[in-house]
């Protein structure tokens, strides 16, 4: 797997973030969360997607976010 967790391709959804590797919209996470899901529910509901791939995502957001990150 890359070490890239996030891709955009024109062919793949019109170009919406996905999962790397995936067909899994970026957002589909986010809205998972967003319901009070934990991150297990979605892990469950989309299993292309690895956790690790998932905690990327999440770090990644955090990142921009705020604009640091943690050791």
């Amino acid at each position: 797997m890359s070490d890239k967790a996030i891709s955009r391709n024109p062919g793949i959804l019109g170009g919406t973030p996905v999962f790397s590797g995936t067909r899994v919209p970026i957002r589909i996470l986010i809205e998972h969360l967003e319901a009070g899901d934990c991150l297990n529910d979605f892990l469950d509901s989309y299993p292309t997607v690895s956790r690790d791939q998932a905690i990327k995502v999440l770090e990644t957001a955090k990142i921009a976010l705020t604009g640091k990150s943690e050791p």
